[in-house]
């Protein structure tokens, strides 16, 4: 067991800084290491860092489209589980979810524990893959440990999951920062049985090929381009300062040098003075001022590139001038990205329909693996509710159920649908006049 818990410490210490590195470029806090010791000595302390942060807005952009809306157990196709998506809400996961998928596009994998809370009903926590680890079958890629690890008290804590038994260390040093957490040298606190059969840490894994079982950032393909757009930006800033502002010259004067023999300015800089000069020779002119309409180009083409690579359509990068782009024109630009938002429902479905899975087998006891669940998800396609509506009335009238064009077309919760159809029955009630008070007695 200890040689276990040493890997997987291991293995949160190796990834460490990939994840610090990926976690500064979503911050845009990355190191300006392109800046030349020219550039940055004009700069002096007024940029220290640029940031054109196109890393977060190509994770932003799909995160914002990937909304949980229930889930659908066996045997029951048409609607989502109301009991079940109780469970998700109690346990706040309509904002911990768009939270695990931040994560999982930014570092490649985020993760999510499922367990019995004090009052025995199912706890659900998303979880930070620079805390969480896991090891894998390499047969069936089934998660067959998992181990959590945090800083607190001036102790490193640990949890060790397995799918025969939980056990909980403390670090027997004291620790001074997550940064400083042993990989051995851990006492046990408590032990206890795991009657799921099953390790209940769920990876949720933007995987891009087969043997990305750990994943990879959404971010990765557009990091050398961001670092690019920031250096000709930080270039047209050191520009635009230096040599963008026209520079006067003059000849035919006398330079003239205080008590330590420093040239001192013939004129004043202020704007209401005039520049004037007894020697008939003396000449007065101005060089012409650097453009800054290079950079522009450059920079456009950067991040048309970068555009290109994350599928962000040309609105999202301001690439489209002062027309804004017609509806129709947006839908078409947005086909890439709804088409990546499309592909990470079923890859993130999988995964949040396991979590389901474990929820269920916690409420109820139930083997998990005999469970099927399906994620439902919003719609991630740019709608108007006017558009929205429209579909659903045309699907209406082919005879659609209600139930359905509520969830999948406008995009209702569970309850929000139980609320539209208790509104609906109570309307025909009284349009019938029946008094549902008389009826009881």
């Amino acid at each position: 067991m200890n040689d276990l818990l040493k890997t997987l410490s291991d293995k949160l210490d190796t990834t460490a800084p990939a994840l610090a590195r990926l976690d500064n470029y979503y911050n845009g806090t990355q190191p300006a290491a392109f800046l030349t010791p020219e550039a940055r000595e004009a700069l002096g302390d007024r940029l220290k860092v640029l940031s054109v942060n196109f890393p977060r807005l190509a994770v932003q952009s799909v995160a914002e489209r990937l909304q949980v809306t229930g889930f659908r157990l066996e045997g029951d196709q048409s609607e989502p589980d109301a009991a079940l998506w109780s469970t998700w809400r109690r346990n706040r996961m309509e904002d911990a979810a768009a939270q695990a998928h931040v994560d999982s596009l930014v570092y490649g994998r985020s993760f999510v524990i499922v367990w019995a809370g004090a009052n025995g009903q199912p706890l659900i926590t998303v979880e930070s893959p620079r805390q969480v680890a896991v090891l894998r079958d390499p047969a069936t890629r089934e998660v067959t440990s998992a181990l959590k690890r945090w800083h607190a008290d001036g102790r490193g804590h640990a949890v060790l999951y397995g799918p025969d038994r939980i056990t909980r260390y403390v670090s027997q040093a004291r620790v001074t920062d997550s940064g400083s957490l042993p990989s051995t040298g851990w006492d046990v606190v408590s032990e206890i049985p795991n009657p799921l059969g099953v390790v209940p840490v769920v990876p949720i894994v933007n995987r891009g090929r087969l043997l990305e079982v750990d994943g990879v950032s959404e971010m990765e393909d557009v990091l050398d381009l961001a670092d690019a757009l920031n250096k000709i930006m930080s270039d047209a800033l050191v520009t635009s300062e230096y040599y963008a502002r026209p520079r006067r010259w003059a000849t035919g004067l006398e330079i003239v040098e205080d008590d330590e023999g420093n040239p001192v300015k013939p004129f004043s800089s202020a704007l209401d003075d005039i520049w004037q000069a007894e020697d008939p020779a003396t000449k007065f002119g101005q060089f012409e001022a650097a453009s800054l309409s290079g950079y522009a180009e450059l920079g456009a083409m950067l991040t048309q590139q970068i555009g290109a690579l994350s599928t962000l359509p040309p609105h999202y990068l301001g690439l489209n001038g002062d027309q804004p782009p017609s509806a129709d024109a947006i839908r078409s630009a947005e086909a890439s990205l709804v088409s990546r938002c499309y592909s990470l429902q079923r890859t993130f479905g999988q995964s949040w329909a396991d979590v389901a899975r474990l929820v269920v087998a916690v409420r109820d006891g139930v083997d998990p693996t005999t469970l099927d669940v399906e994620t439902v998800w919003a719609n991630p396609e740019t709608r108007t509710p006017a558009q929205a509506a429209d579909a659903a009335a045309k699907l209406a009238g082919i005879g659609m159920p209600l139930t359905i064009l509520l969830a999948d077309q406008l995009g209702m919760t569970p309850a929000q649908v139980d609320r539209v159809r208790e509104a609906i029955r109570t309307q025909a009630l009284d349009s019938a006049g029946v008094d549902l008070a008389a009826l009881a007695s």
